[in-house]
């Protein structure tokens, strides 16, 4: 692995996002996204101690926003 390239580890490499951490997509406070998993609109799931959020689970989140801006 060369210096400039990023790692390829399991954790990195998987479609599911820890909640809400560097790497979560969407820019929102974590009580914000704690109270969107609360209420039902963004999908979870827990591993171990962590709870993470599906790749397609934000994609579904933000389509149903855009839909609901329309």
């Amino acid at each position: 692995m060369s210096p400039g390239s990023p790692p390829t580890s399991a954790a990195t490499s998987s479609t599911a996002a820890r909640s809400p951490g560097r790497n979560y997509p969407l820019k929102y406070s974590r009580s914000k996204v704690y109270d969107l998993i609360r209420s039902k609109r963004l999908a979870s799931f827990t591993e171990g101690r962590c709870r993470r959020i599906p790749e397609s689970a934000v994609q579904e989140y933000i389509r149903t926003r855009l839909e609901e801006a329309s």
